[in-house]
Formats: structure tokens, sequence, C-alpha cells
């Protein structure tokens, strides 16, 4: 049996050739189904049967392998319309969680990677991050305005709990008042109530965290590493209760698999504490088309024409469609349906109350007049 499928077309869906995809096939704990070639690469790899019944063998088991990296930066800035957010801080390149869905896996191409299991197995991490920022903050005509961290990988997955460069991060941000948003689905923020809750007071910070799906089977399959649903909605309880104001992202919504939650999913957000919600319909640009439909069909082969069909209705008939906005609500009556719902939801739950901007008026320099840091490490 294949295990490089072919991408034929059925009707209006792209399936794989092979349905019958076996889970003994799958990596234990990966959310991808394959490590498909990176888009700039030159050569192609797909796994077939030789007929030497090697394809039989027992996948071994894929190991995490942490890389460094030497960052020339480590605040991106962006000018998009459709963000809340103008600047980003990422400790890390990669994300262990595994969600098949994340819209970063074909960042590791630039890196002659994978968007599949190389992402999610192949970790970055900016050892000079903590540095990096202190010099930037430190440039003279610096203006404060929200850090936005973790956004294009959690910047508390897995590998955080030992290397606490996150952790670091935030020490020099609460050090000198600076304001900073975290997103992560991932129960280790807990770790730093203690940094955390001291900035909320001021007005400093505020959390989101993202919970896909309230079905715990469900969850394991499509974010197999991140923490369960029940842990994520007691770390909205446990922030709440410390005083840090905390926002769900329900996100992403994808229509024949999830979409049917978003109600359920709020009402649990605002019992345990949530003030705040936001959502994203399912994106597919570049790689991560072939990966989720692959996933569909070994996951949800009973549904995957039908979830990729509903995909495409939000999209214009594509499977991704990048304009502003669009991008990440969707339209037609399928988005449209979502939309009415979502806002519907938060009103009935007190989820759509204004937030207040975070201050940015208490930031102080990170030298003094003479040049003397006034951070240590």
């Amino acid at each position: 049996m294949r295990t490089g499928q072919k991408l034929k077309k059925s009707g209006r869906v792209t399936l794989l050739e092979a349905r019958d995809v076996s889970e003994r096939f799958a990596h234990r704990g990966r959310g991808a189904v394959s490590n498909q070639t990176g888009r700039y690469e030159r050569h192609t790899r797909d796994a077939f049967d030789d007929g030497w019944d090697t394809i039989e063998d027992e996948i071994p088991r894929l190991e995490t392998e942490l890389l460094d990296e030497t960052a020339k930066t480590i605040i991106t800035f962006n000018n998009s319309p459709d963000i809340n957010f103008d600047r980003t801080v990422n400790p890390y390149r990669g994300c262990e969680h595994g969600c098949i869905y994340c819209f970063a896996r074909p960042t590791h191409a630039w890196s002659g990677l994978s968007a599949g299991l190389d992402f999610e197995s192949r970790i970055f991490r900016k050892l000079n991050a903590p540095e990096l920022l202190m010099q930037e903050l430190s440039r003279p005509g610096y203006v404060a305005r929200p850090i936005a961290l973790g956004m294009n990988t959690d910047a508390y997955q897995p590998v955080e709990r030992e290397q606490k460069l996150t952790r670091q991060v935030l020490e020099m941000l609460a050090a000198h008042n600076h304001p900073v948003t975290v997103l992560t689905k991932s129960a280790l923020v807990q770790r730093d109530i203690d940094i955390l809750a001291p900035m909320a007071a001021k007005g400093l910070t505020r959390v989101g965290l993202s919970i896909t799906t309230l079905d715990r089977k469900l969850a394991r399959k499509m974010e197999p590493r991140a923490a369960t649903p029940e842990r994520r909605l007691e770390t909205v309880k446990a922030l709440s209760e410390a005083g840090i104001p905390v926002a769900v992202m329900t996100a992403p919504v994808i229509p024949g698999l999830n979409d049917h939650e978003i109600e359920a999913l709020l009402e649990a957000a605002a019992a345990n504490g949530a003030t705040g919600a936001g959502y994203v319909i399912l994106r597919l640009p570049l790689e991560i088309k072939d990966l989720f439909h692959e996933w569909l069909v070994q996951h949800v082969p009973d549904r995957a024409a039908r979830v990729i069909n509903l995909i495409r209705e939000t999209r214009g008939g594509l499977d991704y469609d990048p304009r502003w906005f669009d991008r990440g609500r969707g339209r037609g009556p399928v988005a449209d349906l979502i939309n009415q719902r979502f806002h519907k939801a938060s009103a009935r739950y007190g989820l759509n109350a204004p937030r207040p901007d975070l201050r940015t008026d208490l930031f102080r320099p990170l030298v003094t007049p003479d040049g003397q840091l006034l951070f240590k490490f």
C-alpha cells in the first residue's frame, strides 16, 4: 500500500487516492500523516511499496529534535489591516503541539524542511531571544505598543517547560512595564501567573486560550500534543481567578467538523471566567491544504468530502482565499451563518464587551541616559 498517495479529483472534491490509510502507518502522537517535501526543494520524495515488504515494517517513534537558531531580530512587525496587533515575538519556530490546521506550517519550508512531520518534530529555539529583545526595546525612538507573544507558533509548547525562553521574555517585559498579549493552547501558561497577574493589575496584559473543540477524542487527533480541552478550560479559570483578563479563541472553526460546538464552547468559556471570545474559519494556504485533506481521509473518511466542500463554500469555491478580512472570516452563506451564530452566542454569554486597550504609558526605557542597562539576565 502506498503511503505517499497521489491526489485525484472527485466531483468538486479533492480526495486522496487511497481512502483506507491505516492508523498503523501514522506516527503516534503526531498530527500530520506525511512529511511532504518543502515547496522550495528541487526534488520530491514519495514513500511507496517497492516489493520488498519494507512498507509493512513498524514505523519507529518520531522523536523531537531541538535545533538552535541565532536570530538576527526578535520583534516582527506587520501592517496587516485585518490583524489587531502590529508586532510579535516568537521564541520558537515549529511547534510540537502538532495541530494539523496550523497556519504556520508552511514557514518551515524556508529552512528546507517539510510543513508536515518536520514542522512538529524539528523545533528551532532562539536562544538569543531575550538579549535581542533587550537591544530592540533599547533603540532610540522605540515606541511601546503591545507585543503579541507566540502568534506564529505557540510560545508555551512543550519545549518551553525546560527552555524557559518565553518566561525570560515575560520577565523583561514585566520589569519595564511593556504591554504584552499571549495566545496559547497550553496549560503551561499557568506557570507564569506570578508574572502575568501583577502585569494585569497594571493593565499591561491579557491572555487568549485557543479551544477548538470540547470533544477530547477529536482534539487528540487534531492537536495531539496540546493540552486537553478540560485542561484548557481549567487554565481559563485559573488565569481569571488570578485577575488576568482571558478570552477564548474558538479557532479554527471547521465547517462540518467542529462548527456545531460554537455555542457549547462559548458557554463553557464563560462559565470558567472568560470575558471575551474570537473565532477564525479554517485557513488552508500552501502545503496545509494537502496535509489537511490527508488528515481528513485518515481520521474522518466518512466526512472528508463534505468537510472539504463546506470549506470551499466559505472561500468562493477555492481551498483558500488570501484577501484581507476574507481570509479569516470567509464569505458566503456558510460563513455568514457561522458569523451570526458566534456573535449571538457571544452576546448571550457576555463575551462581547469591548476590551480596554493595554497601557503603554508605563513603559520605562531599558537603558539610562548614560547607556547603563537596567535589566540583567
